[in-house]
């Protein structure tokens, strides 16, 4: 499910009304928690968060136009996600955020490379989101990217 928006207000009000308080409550986790740096857009028809050209000039690799993107959130056609790239990029995060899920979640982890997905969204564990959030600074994310990406 695409939903075509050029804000991040616009992008809420497009949501189906059964997310709507789930994406706005992960958006405000996220927020809240993520190191300063960080800058909120839409970004591949998502919520965005990235690392302005300001702070990396040369941005994502991909689309050099583009700032370089860090964490995701989005309303797809079967459930909530959330993107986060530093779990695909940093073994040591993913398995402390594997480990750690089972402690704030009723429901089995559902997860792909970068993605969590969350189909019931009474069952979305905010605190451990927030927690994830804080893992990882701007500095942290650009430096662990161009290790992985500029080899």
């Amino acid at each position: 499910m695409t939903i075509d928006a050029k804000t991040v207000e616009e992008y809420i009000s497009k949501v189906p009304e059964d997310r709507k308080e789930a994406i706005s409550r992960l958006r405000q986790t996220v927020k809240e928690n993520l190191p300063k740096g960080f800058e909120e857009c839409i970004s591949y028809k998502m919520i965005g968060y990235v690392v302005p050209h300001s702070i990396y000039a040369p941005g994502y690799h991909c689309d050099p136009k583009l700032p370089l993107p860090f964490l995701n959130i989005a309303s797809q056609k079967n459930f909530v996600a959330l993107y986060h790239a530093g779990i695909y990029a940093d073994k040591k995060l993913h398995d402390w955020f594997v480990a750690e899920y089972p402690e704030h979640a009723k429901t089995k982890l559902d997860m792909g490379k970068s993605c969590i997905r969350f189909k019931k969204m009474d069952d979305i564990p905010y605190g451990l989101i927030a927690k994830l959030c804080q893992k990882i600074t701007v500095e942290d994310w650009v430096a662990l990217y161009e290790k992985n990406v500029k080899r």
